[in-house]
C-alpha cells in the first residue's frame, strides 16, 4: 500500500520543475494529496499558467506514482489560488 510520506520522499521531493531545477514539493506546487487504498490524487499548480512543460509534468508525475505501488492516480492542475513563492524561496530564486 502507497503512504503519504513515501509519495512525498520518493516522489514530489525528488521531481523538480524543470525551469526551476527546484522540486515540486519545495515549490509548493502540490495543493493536496490523498489516498484512499491505493488510488491517489494530487491537486498541483503550475509556477505560471502557460507553463510549457505542464503536460509532461503532469505525464511523469502520474508515472512515478504508479511506480511507487498506486493504482490510479488523478491530478487535477487548479490555479486557485494562484502559485506565490514563499519569502524563503523568492531569497532562494534571487528575488529578494
Amino acid at each position: 500500500m502507497v503512504t503519504r510520506e513515501q509519495l512525498i520522499e520518493n516522489v514530489l521531493k525528488k521531481y523538480e520543475d524543470p525551469e526551476l531545477m527546484i522540486d515540486v514539493w519545495t515549490l509548493g506546487l502540490i495543493y493536496g494529496l490523498t489516498i484512499e487504498g491505493d488510488a491517489v490524487k494530487v491537486t498541483l499548480t503550475f509556477t505560471s499558467p502557460m507553463c510549457p512543460y505542464g503536460p509532461t509534468m503532469v505525464d511523469e508525475l502520474k508515472s512515478l506514482i504508479l511506480k511507487e505501488g498506486a493504482t490510479s492516480v488523478d491530478i487535477e492542475i487548479t490555479f486557485e489560488p494562484p502559485w506565490q513563492p514563499s519569502e524563503e524561496l523568492k531569497d532562494i530564486l534571487g528575488m529578494i
